[in-house]
């Protein structure tokens, strides 16, 4: 059993009401756009962390972590980008992964909106968990905890909070 602390959008800060959010979590994944190499080393120290680079992150970011990742946690196949599309909506790459092996578990960010949906066509558990940061169009940061036991993806908790008490 792995216990999952999913974020996205931070833009160089985080929270430390997320980063309570995240205490008991074994690792953290985080759906681009970090911001800063700072924040990436201050969640590294923090928890085990799985990470892609987003738009907005520089060359040095971008040497950190991979724009895509694809990886099983316990037996669930999991995919993570930043710029991903959701169902039915997929970017192009994205889409052509999915006609090949859909994963079991895909993960973006980008948008800023939290979304949790499942995609029949590909039998898979599409996830945005919106943005943690303090830069966008977004009032409300959010992140997202849950549990993967074996094939099992559940247990699923949403933080939200209002930016300005940032």
């Amino acid at each position: 059993m792995k216990r999952i602390g999913l974020l996205s959008d931070t833009h160089g800060a985080i929270s430390s009401k997320t980063l309570h959010f995240f205490e008991n979590v074994d690792e953290i994944w985080h759906a681009g756009d970090i911001g800063t190499v700072e924040l990436a080393d201050q969640l590294i120290a923090f928890k085990p962390i799985k990470a892609v680079y987003g738009n907005i992150d520089n060359h040095i970011v971008r040497k950190m972590f991979p724009e895509k990742l694809r990886f099983f946690c316990e037996e669930v196949d999991v995919l993570m980008t930043h710029i991903g599309g959701y169902p039915g909506k997929y970017q192009p790459t994205v889409r052509n992964e999915f006609n090949l092996k859909s994963p079991r578990l895909f993960i973006c960010g980008h948008s800023h909106i939290l979304k949790v949906v499942f995609d029949q066509k590909y039998n898979c558990l599409h996830i945005n968990p919106g943005a943690a940061g303090n830069k966008g169009f977004h009032n409300v940061c959010t992140a997202i905890r849950f549990v993967i036991d074996g094939t099992e993806i559940k247990d699923l908790e949403v933080h939200e909070f209002e930016r300005a008490n940032f």
